[in-house]
C-alpha cells in the first residue's frame, strides 16, 4: 500500500469556527479551545477528516467553535454517539468534549462503559467542579464542603468523583490530566491522545471563576509530575488514589484492545451458517 499523501502545514485558526465564544470573561474553556486547535494543527489533520461530539453544558459548545464537523447532542450522551460515528467510520479522527457534569453524572455510566470498550477516541473533560450553565450547582466533582450552591447550602457533605481513578478501573490506557492554564502543555497532551489507538481520556483542570472564583489559585496550585508515565496499573492506582490531584501529565498508558466494527464479509457468513444450522434443526 502507498505511504499516504503528505499533508499541508496548517495554523489553529484554520481549525476555528467563526461563531465567537459566549463563555464568561476568564473562563479556562477558552484555552482549551485553543488547545485543541493547536494540536490539530500540529497534526496537520484535514478538518473534513475530524469530528467533534459533545453533549450539553458551558463546555459542550466546542462544536460550535471548531471548523470540523461537529454534533451538539443529549446531556451525558456524547460517547455513545461518538463511538457509533466510529465504528461507522473508523477513517475519521473522532474527538469528545463535555464537562464534570455531563461526563461524570448524566454520563456516568457512559463514560465507564466507553472505558471498557475501548473505541478509538479522545474524551476531554473539562473540569470546573460545578454546573455552570445552570448558575452553579454542585457536581460530581465539587468538593463535600463547598456551600455557594442554594441547593446545598450546607455542602454535599459526599466525597468526590475521582475521574482518573475510575477510568483506570474501567479499563482505559490512556489517562491524562491537563491545565487550561497551560494550553501549550495541553496541546501536546492532546497530540499524544489523538495518536493514541483507543480511548484516550484526557482530564482537563479548567476553573469557573464565576461561580467558583476560589479557582483563579490554581495557578498556583497546578505543578507537572515528576514521575515518568507508567503503564503498570497498580503503580497508576496508587498516584490517582494518594497522589496530589493537582498534578498534570500522561500518567497512565499501556496498550489495549480496541472496539471494532465486525468485517461485514464475516459477518455475512456467520448469519448465513446461523440460518443453515437452524433450517437443518
Amino acid at each position: 500500500m502507498p505511504d499516504p499523501a503528505p499533508q499541508p502545514p496548517r495554523k489553529a485558526k484554520d481549525y476555528k469556527s467563526d461563531v465567537k465564544p459566549i463563555w464568561c470573561p476568564g473562563c479556562g474553556h477558552f484555552a482549551v479551545l485553543s488547545a485543541i486547535t493547536k494540536a490539530l494543527a500540529q497534526l496537520a489533520l484535514p478538518p473534513e477528516q475530524i469530528a467533534l461530539v459533545s453533549g450539553i453544558g458551558c463546555s459542550s459548545r466546542l462544536p460550535a467553535y471548531t471548523h470540523v464537523y461537529g454534533f451538539h447532542g443529549v446531556h451525558g450522551r456524547a460517547l455513545p454517539v461518538a463511538t457509533g460515528l466510529k465504528t461507522a467510520r473508523p477513517d475519521l479522527t473522532v474527538l469528545v468534549t463535555g464537562g464534570d457534569g455531563d461526563g461524570f453524572s448524566i454520563g456516568g455510566n457512559h463514560f465507564i462503559h466507553a472505558c471498557r470498550r475501548n473505541p478509538d477516541l479522545t474524551y476531554i473533560v473539562m473540569d470546573n467542579q460545578v454546573y455552570g450553565m445552570t448558575k452553579g450547582q454542585a457536581s460530581p466533582t465539587t468538593a463535600p464542603d463547598w456551600t455557594q450552591s442554594k441547593l446545598t447550602p450546607h455542602g454535599t457533605g459526599l466525597p468526590r468523583f475521582n475521574p482518573a481513578a475510575i477510568a483506570l478501573a474501567a479499563g482505559a490506557g490512556f489517562i491524562a490530566r491537563g491545565f487550561s492554564g497551560d494550553p501549550t502543555g495541553l496541546a501536546q497532551l492532546l497530540v499524544e491522545a489523538i495518536q493514541y489507538p483507543g480511548l484516550a481520556f484526557v482530564h482537563v483542570l479548567s476553573p469557573c471563576v464565576t461561580f467558583q472564583p476560589e479557582q483563579k489559585a490554581w495557578k498556583q496550585r497546578v505543578h507537572q509530575q515528576t514521575e515518568s508515565t507508567t503503564d503498570d496499573p497498580l503503580v497508576a492506582a496508587q498516584r490517582m488514589l494518594q497522589g496530589d490531584p493537582m498534578t498534570t501529565g500522561l500518567i497512565f498508558r499501556t496498550p489495549a484492545s480496541v472496539i471494532s466494527r465486525p468485517d461485514v464479509a464475516d459477518q455475512a457468513a456467520t448469519l448465513t451458517q446461523m440460518r443453515e444450522q437452524f433450517l437443518s434443526g
